[in-house]
């Protein structure tokens, strides 16, 4: 656990930030009906493997998938709950998006040589789940201390 405020502060703000970023695109995606097809479909690098998340019987479960995936690890960051839960698969989309804007070796334009900012956002969820942010002025800290919680410790690795 961080000990100087400075150290917090930058966590908190942090996870925010990246928090924001998710919640604003799962209420966006949802409130405007958002197609993953048209995303899926201007795929360059690794196109087969994308493509079959946009087939016709598949491409329901992804939008589904996308959409209140977004939603749920952007309120899990922002309000510090579960962090430990979401953070894996806020990774995991943010590196299923860097490859799929790969252009080898540019990412999405020629301005992003190997580098963007998807794999920016992977590593600060990865330096959040380490830090245990969802404790610093969040509800995992709050969880964490519930009886149930204490009474079956089985469940303390999803908020510790």
């Amino acid at each position: 656990m961080p000990q100087s405020n400075l150290d917090r502060g930058v966590i908190f703000v942090l996870r925010i930030l990246i928090g924001w970023t998710f919640l604003y695109a799962g209420i966006w995606q949802i409130w405007e009906n958002f197609d993953t097809a048209g995303f899926l479909n201007h795929v360059v690098t690794f196109h087969g493997f994308f493509s079959v998340f946009a087939r016709p019987a598949v491409l329901p479960y992804t939008d589904f998938l996308v959409k209140w995936g977004h939603l749920l690890i952007g309120l899990s960051l922002v309000s510090g709950l579960l962090v430990r839960v979401s953070g894996p698969f806020a990774v995991l989309l943010m590196i299923t998006y860097y490859f799929a804007h790969m252009q080898f070796p540019f990412i999405e334009d020629h301005l992003n040589y190997i580098v963007d900012y998807h794999l920016v956002y992977a590593t600060v969820i990865v330096y959040l789940i380490a830090h245990r942010a969802g404790h610093v002025w969040g509800l995992d800290g709050l969880v964490e201390r519930l009886l149930m919680i204490r009474r079956h410790p089985t469940l303390r690795p999803l908020v510790g």
